[in-house]
């Protein structure tokens, strides 16, 4: 995405951390094997019950039973990852086993306005104010809505999330949709944008962002947008969703298992509808409250789950999307930074490839950008210790040692200035000065702090331009049908 320092790639990581062994892990996908065959999946879409049936699954009604050999021949066609773009056609984003990028999450019914600070329902300003911010934050590397606009006509809310997003930044994009139009109309928004169909094709600027609606259902709507996708070489992320204790067991093993093949159960779907077609496969493994049955955002078996299905997808060889950056804090506090920090270190120690969700309070109902910006604080902070520490000749400095000597001093040297900013991570809003100097700046907060950088945000930043008459035709597009 950047020529960024603090961006490790798979092969700077050095720090090393583990979940599951390799035989939990094998164990795990065997059983999930065993689940999708001997328990199946409720396929609700005519066509891909059909493409079942000709594979050789066994079809009951809407039970799919999909024995272990459909299963590896479609990871076997299903490459392991793709490239999303930026619609300025330079911003890159790899997602591959390995390689993290973090992002917002979508549909939250609330919104923290980033000048008052009230708690309101969505509106479709809030997406775009989103995306502008989130176009000039650094460690934020694509743009979900991160609000559920609720001041348009609602079948066509997601037609009108992924305009004001594509309008308001240049990084790369996930769209979802409840319709077949809807995905039609998000398509037409991206040629206008990147000035083309057949430059969409080959370099896609968004993915489809497609969830089952229960454990071990393949919903009709969901994967007939998918199948659309795959057709006009749209990327697909694809969720398997359960809740531990709701709507999967209620042991970390069997939510990994039912959360794991309803993801395969997508993914197969979608190769058998187009081998060699793109797909992520995700999940948001939350436990459940036992006192509520509500599912627990800033749980530590939430980054616990998630990062055994980081292992798991990296033995699959697919890309993951997992979640980082959420909490079930109402406002921006010490509970929203200890529970985000513990996902994103989580995150970036597993190598889950496109966490999700940063900016969501209150169990992703609340959107909010103080929560999203003092995360990018969080992940820059995080990258830096995922770069551990480098050892080689020029690094360990034995001549410096030897011409400085015993009881010298090193803050004048050349090497040290060379070296500082590589070495020495240096917020951008955490604070750093001695008592006096911070009382004598206005004594400010985090929050001050983050309020102040939204606030320059939106007052100062500009995205990256669309082509001539992208505005205009994304207009058109979204009055057309109103």
């Amino acid at each position: 995405m950047r020529n960024n320092q603090d961006m490790p790639t798979s092969d700077q990581i050095n720090l090393h951390f583990r979940v599951l062994s390799d035989e939990k892990i094998e164990r795990i996908y065997q059983a999930t094997l065993e689940c999708l065959e001997r328990t199946g999946v409720n396929v609700m879409n005519a066509e891909a019950r059909d493409l079942f049936t000709g594979a050789g699954a066994h079809v009951d009604g809407i039970r799919v039973r999909i024995p272990p050999h459909i299963v590896r021949e479609a990871l076997d066609s299903c490459p392991n990852g793709f490239t999303l773009w930026g619609r300025d056609g330079r911003t890159q984003m790899d997602v591959v086993p390995g390689q993290i990028h973090f992002g917002p999450g979508l549909t939250s019914s609330y919104f923290i306005d980033p000048y008052t600070g009230e708690r309101q329902r969505s509106r479709r300003q809030d997406v775009a104010t989103s995306a502008r911010v989130i176009d000039a934050l650094d460690n934020i590397d694509y743009l979900m809505g991160l609000a559920l606009p609720e001041d348009v006509p609602p079948e066509r809310a997601p037609v009108f999330e992924f305009a004001e997003m594509v309008m308001n930044s240049s990084k790369p994009l996930m769209a979802w949709g409840q319709s077949l139009q809807n995905m039609q109309d998000i398509y037409r928004i991206a040629v206008a944008a990147v000035g083309g169909e057949e430059h969409l094709r080959q370099r896609p600027i968004f993915a489809l962002f497609a969830v089952g609606l229960g454990p071990l259902v393949i919903p009709d709507v969901i994967i007939a947008n998918a199948f659309w996708a795959a057709e006009h070489d749209i990327p697909i992320v694809y969720h398997g969703p359960g809740v531990a204790g709701v709507s999967a067991p209620i042991t970390g093993a069997g939510t990994l298992v039912v959360e794991l093949a309803g993801s395969l159960a997508g993914l197969v779907a979608i190769q058998l509808k187009k081998p060699g077609a793109p797909v992520c496969i995700g999940s948001v493994p939350t436990p459940m409250d036992p006192r509520n049955g509500r599912p627990l955002y800033g749980s530590p078996e939430l980054s616990l789950y998630s990062a055994a299905l980081s292992e798991l997808a990296t033995y699959l060889d697919l890309p993951l999307m997992g979640t980082s950056g959420a909490s079930e804090a109402k406002t921006v506090d010490l509970q929203a930074a200890i529970e985000s920090t513990t996902q994103v270190i989580f995150s970036l120690l597993s190598r889950t490839t496109i966490p999700h969700d940063a900016g969501f309070l209150d169990c992703a109902d609340i959107g909010s950008l103080e929560m999203l910006v003092m995360n990018d604080e969080i992940i820059a902070m995080a990258r830096r210790l995922m770069r551990g520490i480098e050892v080689d000749d020029e690094t360990l400095m034995l001549d410096l040692i030897d011409r400085v000597g015993p009881g010298g001093e090193f803050i004048s040297q050349k090497e040290t200035a060379k070296n500082f900013r590589k070495e020495i991570w240096l917020p951008r809003l955490m604070d750093r000065q001695p008592w006096n100097q911070w009382a004598n700046s206005g004594s400010l907060s985090m929050l001050d702090r983050i309020q102040a950088r939204i606030r320059e945000i939106l007052e100062t930043h500009t995205p990256h331009p669309l082509p001539d008459g992208a505005v205009e035709t994304i207009t058109a597009i979204l009055e057309q049908r109103q």
